[in-house]
Formats: C-alpha cells, structure tokens, sequence
C-alpha cells in the first residue's frame, strides 16, 4: 500500500486523541502508534481539553469521541473546523446511529468510526481522512448517505429546503406513524388533501415509501431516531 506523506518532519500524520476513558484512548493509542505513518501527539478527556490540545499542539488530525463531558465530540469538531480549517477530524462513537452520523458530517468530520471495530477500521479511516477522502464504518454506506454525500459533494443545501411548511409539517406526522385520515383531523383539511400533500413529498424527495420518508425526516432533523 502507497501512503501519501503528510507534511510533518518524519513524515507522520500527527493525531490529537479525545475520549473520557482513559482505557479506550490507551487501546486506540496502541492502534494508532502501532503504524508507522501514524503518531499520537495529545490526549484530550473531554470536548473543551480537545479544543485546547488542537490549539497548542497543531495536530494533523483528531480523532474525537462523540460523548463526551463539558463539550461532547460534536462540539469540539464545529469549533474545531470553524478555527482550524486544515484540521482533519474523525468522530468514534459507541452507537451506530443515523442522526450522529449527519451531525458528524455537517460538524465538519470526515469519517465516523465505530468503536467495537475500532481496530478494524480506524487506521483505514485516518488515512483516508488525510486524503481527504470520506470514511464510512461499512454499514453506513445506505443509500441515504450516498445521496448526501452527492449533495454536499455538489455543494447542495444539507437537507435542501425543498418542501413548503405545510409538506415538512405532514412529512413529520408521517413519519411519526400517523394515518393520513389522523392527520387530516389535526390539520383540520380532508384526506384528499393530505393524500396530495404526501405524494408531492415523495416525488419531491425522490423517496419511494414511508420508512425512506422517515429516514428523510430524521436526516432533516424533524423527529428524533
């Protein structure tokens, strides 16, 4: 495998490493020196130390950790890529959820690892990072994804206001369960109407059904997963 050097002397990328727990930053440390383009040069236990640590240090890349306490990982990487640019950022996280994952994206992260395969994926992850390359844990790679890496890709709106009020209003009782007919009542329209409003959605969005309506919901930070 050819790795592109990066511009420190030994030709390392520099990490700075964030997690409340001490036993995982030592076993992600372990991963991370044990590779010889890779080298961690701080540890951080929360969100704001992180912050500081990427100021004083100049690291190439943070790797941060999504809960966090005083400023959860999320936090760090808003400021982070506000301030510091040229800083490469990786969230790890425990959960495989959805909603982090777009959070992550839109912090400014270019990769989220998932901590139980952490020796599996993360040095991959760092390297595509410092290649500014996206990293997505394996099971991530959903069509949803795609479709908003395309958009960012092409420099679109994250999620693009692409509904009326209304719609994004049916959109959020849709996806939380709710029968066209229930929805009717609360908006106090007919049927027909909420009908119309729910196809116009769906050919907008370009989603098939209502679980691709939901998962659109909760990209669009609507519901919670």
């Amino acid at each position: 495998m050819h790795h592109t050097p990066t511009t420190t002397p030994a030709g390392k990328t520099r990490i700075l490493l964030a997690d409340d727990h001490a036993l995982v930053r030592r076993g992600v440390r372990l991963i991370l020196d044990g590779e010889p383009d890779l080298q961690v040069v701080a540890e951080a236990g929360d969100g704001a130390e992180a912050i500081e640590m990427a100021r004083s240090e100049r690291p190439d890349l943070a790797v941060l950790d999504i809960a966090m306490p005083r400023l959860t990982g999320l936090q760090a990487a808003r400021e982070l890529s506000r301030t510091m640019p040229e800083l490469r950022i990786l969230m790890l996280t425990m959960y495989d959820n959805e909603q982090y994952f777009f959070e992550a994206l839109k912090a400014g992260a270019s990769g989220f690892v998932l901590k139980s395969v952490a020796d599996r994926d993360l040095v991959e992850a760092c390297r595509s990072a410092m290649r500014d390359e996206p990293f997505l844990y394996p099971g991530a790679v959903t069509a949803l994804i795609r479709n908003y890496l395309d958009r960012v890709r092409e420099g679109g709106d994250v999620p693009a206001r692409a509904i009326t009020e209304r719609e994004e209003e049916i959109l959020k009782l849709v996806a939380e369960g709710h029968s066209s007919k229930e929805i009717a009542d609360m908006l106090v329209i007919s049927v027909k109407t909420v009908e119309r409003h729910r196809a116009n959605l769906l050919q907008k969005l370009g989603l098939r059904d209502r679980l691709e309506l939901t998962r659109y919901a909760i990209r669009a930070g609507l519901i919670e997963p």
